[in-house]
């Protein structure tokens, strides 16, 4: 079963930049893992501090592996200082 995660960040004005450039670390060493099969990154149009993740993942071990990874990890870190507040995540599947 494949899963869905959305994810929605919004950056603090002074972070925009940052954020960005630690997202599209992130995109292009997540789209070589097995497991994704979409990871898009999209910026709001009206609102630049906004940063939406739409994902599919073969399945919630293929999902788990990506959350293990250091380029992860290091996102987790570093994250918390570069947001308005915290990232709003949700899976879903397909009914």
């Amino acid at each position: 079963m494949s899963i869905y995660l959305t994810a929605i960040l919004k950056a603090k004005t002074e972070s925009i930049q940052d954020l960005k450039a630690l997202l599209n670390h992130m995109v292009l060493n997540t789209k070589k893992e097995e497991a994704c099969e979409k990871y898009d990154l999209q910026q709001g149009l009206e609102d630049e501090t906004v940063f939406i993740f739409h994902e599919i993942w073969k399945s919630k071990e293929g999902l788990d592996a990506h959350n293990q990874q250091s380029y992860i990890k290091e996102f987790v870190e570093k994250v918390p200082d570069l947001l308005e507040k915290p990232a709003e995540i949700y899976l879903a599947k397909l009914v």
